[in-house]
C-alpha cells in the first residue's frame, strides 16, 4: 500500500523525505506547509515557503525563507530572505535578512546582508552587500556596496557603487553614483552623476549634476547643472548653476557663482561669487571673484580680484591686474599694470614685427594718423581745446625748424631688403636743434622725429611768411596808388603845358 498526498491537501507533519507532487521539494519543519496547486517549488528549512498555496517556480533555503509567499518565480537564500514577501515575484535574495520586508515587489535581486531589508513594493532593485536595507517602494534601482542607497525610500532609478554611496538618499531619482560615499548625502536631488570617492558627498536637493573625480562638488547641496571632473574640482560649490570645472581645485571655493567654466589646475580656485567667468589654464583667474572673465592661459588673470569683462590670453596674461575692468591682454607674460582699466595690451618688447591684415590700401576718408609711444600705445592726436591747456600762439618758437637741415637716405638692409629711397631728417640733429622735436626709446635714445610737430612749425612759419607777403602787398599796393595818382597829377601838368605851348609861341612872335 503506498502512502499518495493529493495535490490540495496541507504538508504531512513531519514533512515525508523526497519530493511532492507538481515539481516540489521540501526539506525542513513546517516547509511548504500551506502549499495547494503550486508547481516546481523548493523550500529547504524550518518555515521555508510556510504560506506559498499557489505559487510555483520558488526556491527557497534557510529559516523561514519566503515564509509569507504566495506569488512565483522567487529565490531566497539566508535566514529570513524575502520573510515577508505576498504576491511578490521574480525576487532574488541571498543573505541575511535580504529583501526582508518585500511583499509585492517584483523582479528584485538582493545580495548581502540586510539588502533591500526594507523593499514592499519596489520593483527591478539590485543590491549588492548591504544596500537599498531601508527601499521600500522604490523601483529601478541598482546598489553595489555597504550601505548602498542605504535610506532609499521611493526614489527610482539610481544607481550606486561604493560603500555608502547614495546611502542617504530617499525619494531622489535617475541619480549614478560610484565611488566611497559618492552622493552620500543626496535626499530629493534628481539626475545627478557622481564619480569617485565623496564626490558630490554633500548634495541634497541639488540636480542635474556630474561630479567625476575625488570630492568634486563635495560640498554642494542644492546647486544643479554643474559640472565637475577632477579631485576637488568645485569642492566648496553649495547653490550656484551653470558651473563647468574641469581640473583638480578648479573653481575650488565657489560658493553662490554661475554659469562659470574652469579648465585646468586650480583655475578659478578663489571664486566664490562670480558668474560667467571663463578660465582655462592651471591657475588661471585664481584669485578672482569677478565677473564676465575670459582667461585662457597658465596663471592668466592670476591676481585678479574683482575686476570683470576682462579677456586675458596666454601664459600669465593680465596676471598683475587686480581690480581693474574691460581690459583685453594677449600674449604671453603680458602681465600689465594691476590698475588697468579700459585698456588693450598686444604683444610684449620681445615682439619684433607686428602685421595685421585689412589695413594696406584700404581707404579710410575721414580718419586720423595713429601714433605710437616708446610704451608701445597707439593713440591719435587730440585737436579740440577741451584737451588741452597754457593754449598760447608759437609765435617764434616756429623759427628752429629753419635750421633743420633734409636729407635723403635708405634704411639699412635689415629694416629695408628693397632700399627704397627715403626723405626727411636725422633725429640726432633735429635734438640740437629742439630736443622737443625728438621722441626717444624705451632705453632713453633718441628713436624718431616728431614730424606731426614739425609739420605744425612748418605751417605757423608759412602762415608767417604768408601774413608778411599780405603785408608787403597791401603796401605795395598803397604805392602803387600814390604812383598812380603821381602820374596823374604828372600827366595833368603835361597836359597843361602842351595845351600852352600855341600861346607862348604867339607871344614870341609878337616879339
Amino acid at each position: 500500500m503506498s502512502l499518495g498526498i493529493a495535490p490540495a491537501a496541507r504538508a504531512v507533519t513531519p514533512a515525508p523525505d523526497g519530493g511532492y507532487p507538481n515539481g516540489n521539494t521540501a526539506e525542513g519543519d513546517s516547509a511548504l506547509f500551506s502549499l495547494t496547486s503550486g508547481s516546481y517549488n523548493t523550500a529547504v528549512g524550518a518555515g521555508a515557503l510556510y504560506s506559498d498555496t499557489t505559487g510555483s517556480y520558488n526556491t527557497a533555503t534557510g529559516f523561514q525563507t519566503l515564509n509569507s509567499n504566495t506569488g512565483g518565480g522567487n529565490t531566497a537564500t539566508g535566514y529570513h530572505a524575502l520573510l515577508s514577501n505576498t504576491t511578490g515575484s521574480y525576487n532574488t535574495a541571498n543573505g541575511y535578512q535580504a529583501l526582508l520586508s518585500n511583499t509585492m515587489g517584483n523582479l528584485n535581486t538582493a545580495t548581502g546582508e540586510n539588502a533591500l531589508a526594507s523593499n514592499t513594493t519596489g520593483v527591478n532593485n539590485a543590491a549588492f552587500g548591504p544596500a537599498l536595507s531601508n527601499n521600500t517602494t522604490g523601483s529601478g534601482n541598482t546598489a553595489n556596496g555597504a550601505g548602498a542607497l542605504n535610506f532609499n525610500v521611493d526614489g527610482n532609478d539610481n544607481t550606486a557603487n561604493g560603500n555608502g554611496a547614495l546611502g542617504f538618499n530617499n525619494s531622489g531619482n535617475n541619480n549614478t553614483a560610484d565611488g566611497f560615499s559618492a552622493l552620500l548625502h543626496n535626499s530629493g536631488g534628481s539626475f545627478n552623476t557622481a564619480n569617485g570617492t565623496q564626490a558630490l558627498y554633500s548634495n541634497t536637493t541639488g540636480g542635474s549634476n556630474t561630479a567625476s573625480g575625488s570630492y568634486a562638488l563635495y560640498s554642494n547641496t542644492m546647486g544643479g547643472y554643474n559640472t565637475a571632473s577632477g579631485t576637488n574640482a568645485l569642492y566648496n560649490n553649495l547653490g550656484s548653476f551653470y558651473n563647468t570645472a574641469s581640473g583638480a581645485g578648479a573653481l575650488y571655493n565657489n560658493t553662490t557663482g554661475s554659469s562659470n567654466t574652469a579648465s585646468g589646475l586650480n583655475a578659478l580656485f578663489t571664486n566664490k561669487i562670480g558668474s560667467s567667468n571663463t578660465a582655462s589654464g592651471a591657475g588661471a583667474l585664481y584669485y578672482n571673484t569677478g565677473n564676465n572673465n575670459t582667461a585662457s592661459g597658465q596663471n592668466a588673470l592670476y591676481n585678479n580680484t574683482s575686476g570683470s569683462n576682462n579677456i586675458a590670453l596666454g601664459l600669465s596674461a593680465g596676471s598683475n591686474l587686480t581690480t581693474g575692468s574691460n581690459n583685453i591682454i594677449l600674449g604671453a607674460n603680458v602681465v600689465g599694470n594691476a590698475s588697468d582699466a579700459n585698456t588693450t595690451r598686444i604683444g610684449n618688447s620681445t615682439q619684433k614685427k607686428t602685421l595685421i591684415g585689412g589695413i594696406s590700401g584700404k581707404t579710410v576718408a575721414n580718419g586720423v594718423g595713429v601714433i605710437i609711444n616708446s610704451n608701445g600705445q597707439l593713440g591719435t592726436i587730440q585737436s579740440s581745446a577741451r584737451y588741452k591747456e597754457a593754449i598760447k600762439p608759437m609765435d617764434k618758437t616756429s623759427e628752429t625748424i629753419l635750421t633743420l637741415k633734409p636729407v635723403t637716405f635708405r634704411y639699412r638692409e635689415e629694416l629695408d631688403p628693397d632700399k627704397i629711397p627715403q626723405f626727411g631728417l636725422i633725429a640726432e640733429e633735429v635734438e640740437k636743434v629742439n630736443p622737443d622735436l625728438v621722441v626717444r626709446d624705451e632705453d632713453g635714445k633718441v628713436n624718431t622725429v616728431r614730424y606731426e610737430a614739425v609739420n605744425a612749425m612748418l605751417l605757423n612759419e608759412f602762415l608767417k611768411e604768408h601774413r608778411k607777403m599780405l603785408e608787403q602787398e597791401a603796401t605795395i599796393a598803397r604805392q602803387q596808388k600814390q604812383i598812380d595818382a603821381l602820374t596823374s597829377g604828372l600827366q595833368r601838368v603835361s597836359d597843361q603845358v602842351e595845351a600852352s605851348k600855341p600861346i607862348r609861341q604867339l607871344v614870341a612872335d609878337r616879339q
